[in-house]
């Protein structure tokens, strides 16, 4: 039955209007909630692969995900409404995000060859890094925090609204204290390779310093529109992380403010002890951008959009450009 026909039942309905993309543990439809008296809303809608919800760990990590993420509640992560499973089918309904992920922008400027403003790069993690900060410093209704840590910070798990806001999404592999892991029990690839700090590389324990790793290595990309990590084969690609030398950044963004690069060197250190947190991070990144007077901004952002995207760019509404919401100097 074809994406577009297709209806999931449940005490309500949920109607399939197209595939947005297909993972390899779930696919997620843009979808329309439906209810009573002509009552509709437009969601996402996450589907776990039928293969892996017969699988007791992975089908506990996709549960996981929607029980940790739906109390997440912070304007740079996605929100998850709701979990249901019917007749076998495990699905959750998510914020459904208008816009595009950090990877269409690096691949659309890579095509364009032009380089991404670095005020808006900075703008961009500084609010990763606020969804992060959050994360890892969530308390449960007991005051209890549960340390939280994402573990796939990447490119394409990142989105971007056409009104220039950024979310953090896929919090399919990220981990409490007090949940179980799989990939403690034998060995699962947990996170993406060329993303992945040195201790998340090695299968070692790891706790927020490693998604500031991974946050860095985002930035680095979104600076050079290149990987900094780019080793294809397993082995190497550890290699590359935990035993090469850090990556020499200022040499590699030779057209980057020195300030910027350090930053960038500090943050993927070898030793976590030395990484600044989530909250450090991104308080960084907005200083330089006031030191460099090129402030990031959602208004800053989706005006960027509209050059880039003309084609495509759809916002749900359009932005005064007169007004001034900061009350300070428009970016």
């Amino acid at each position: 039955m074809s994406d577009g026909t297709r209806t999931i039942e449940y005490p309500g309905k949920f109607r399939l209007i197209r595939r947005i993309a297909r993972g390899g543990m779930a696919t997620v439809y843009e979808a329309e909630q439906v209810g009573d008296r002509g009552f509709t809303k437009r969601v996402a809608l996450k589907v776990i692969h039928e293969k892996y919800a017969r699988e007791p760990e992975w089908l506990q990590l996709f549960i996981d995900e929607a029980k940790l993420s739906a109390n997440l509640v912070h304007g740079n992560i996605v929100q998850i409404f709701q979990f249901e499973e019917v007749g076998g089918e495990f699905f959750m309904a998510m914020e459904y995000i208008r816009g595009v992920t950090l990877r269409a922008l690096i691949d659309r400027h890579r095509a364009l060859d032009e380089p991404i403003p670095h005020a808006i790069a900075a703008y961009i993690v500084s609010r990763v890094c606020r969804a992060l900060d959050f994360a890892h410093n969530f308390m449960n209704d007991l005051g209890e925090r549960l340390y939280i840590v994402h573990r796939d910070v990447s490119p394409g798990n990142v989105l971007l609204t056409w009104d220039g806001q950024v979310k953090l999404a896929d919090f399919g592999i990220a981990k409490a204290r007090t949940m179980h892991d799989p990939a403690e029990a034998r060995q699962l690839t947990i996170g993406k390779k060329h993303y992945m700090s040195p201790e998340q590389v090695l299968g070692l324990k790891v706790d927020w310093r490693t998604d500031v790793f991974s946050t860095a290595v985002v930035l680095f990309e979104l600076l050079a529109r290149e990987q900094l990590f780019r080793e294809i084969e397993t082995e190497a690609a550890m290699d590359e992380v935990t035993i090469a030398p850090t990556p020499n950044v200022p040499r590699l963004l030779p057209d980057v403010d020195p300030g910027l690069a350090g930053l960038i060197t500090l943050a993927i250190s070898k030793d976590p002890m030395l990484r600044p947190n989530a909250a450090m991070l991104g308080l960084t990144l907005d200083q330089w951008c006031v030191r460099q007077k090129a402030i990031g901004s959602p208004e800053r952002l989706q005006a960027h959009f509209a050059r880039i995207f003309p084609t495509t760019y759809s916002p749900p509404a359009q932005l005064d450009p007169s007004a001034n919401f900061a009350g300070g100097v428009q970016a």
